[in-house]
């Protein structure tokens, strides 16, 4: 399937690009389909393609020696990822797998960097979508020191919900707690405390939000 110039102007990377130049762009992304669970970066592993979303969901993770797993990001369509180390030449300092099917697009290292020097313009635009990485990184750093399990719960379930349904993959209370820094068992009684409190219910295993307000004043997010 080739690749779709509408999805490339959806792309932070390419943002306010003229056609002639997003036309030059596409000429030189390939698209790629991955199956769910499958594997699409290693870490510790050297990266030479920078990935953007079209379709599906991915997760980008770390894994403990003892296999614990934190979840850092889900990227969903229009967003990127394998960024940092395209970009400085490193290796790769997290995983990334697919949580359903999904489809990408994805340009090489090379391809990437002549872009740039022919649209140098074209930097400011990545410097936004990297701020904005360190702007997430720091969010999480902040809720897993200074926020209680139940606050981080009631953040992440809005995040998520607000994100939108659309491909999204119905997480697992095993994945809620890697996403959150914790164990299992407590996200499981944070829920059960937020569905008895009415923020929450459960419908056949799904989570809806029934009092959003509450939930916001729990997350200590504002509206």
């Amino acid at each position: 399937m080739a690749v779709e110039l509408e999805f490339l102007k959806s792309i932070p990377y390419f943002a306010g690009l003229e056609p002639s130049v997003l036309e030059s762009v596409r000429r030189r992304v390939f698209e790629k389909k991955a199956d769910k669970g499958e594997i699409l970066s290693f870490e510790g592993e050297k990266s030479d393609v920078l990935y953007f979303v079209v379709s599906g969901v991915v997760k980008v993770f770390k894994t403990s020696a003892d296999g614990k797993e934190q979840i850092f990001r889900i990227i969903r369509p229009g967003e990127s990822f394998n960024d940092v180390p395209v970009l400085s030449g490193g290796v790769n300092l997290v995983s990334a797998a697919a949580m359903v099917p999904v489809t990408l697009n994805a340009v090489k290292k090379q391809d990437l960097e002549n872009i740039l020097r022919e649209h140098p313009g074209m930097a400011l635009n990545i410097i936004q979508v990297l701020s904005r990485r360190v702007q997430e990184l720091v969010s999480l750093v902040e809720d897993l020191s200074f926020r209680h399990v139940t606050s981080r719960v009631a953040k992440m379930l809005l995040e998520y919900t607000e994100a939108g349904a659309g491909g999204t993959p119905r997480l697992t209370q095993q994945e809620m707690a890697s996403m959150i820094g914790t164990a299992r068992e407590m996200v499981g009684r944070s829920l059960k405390s937020l569905e008895e409190e009415g923020t929450i219910r459960m419908e056949r295993n799904r989570i809806v939000i029934a009092d959003q307000k509450a939930l916001r004043e729990m997350a200590g997010v504002t509206p």
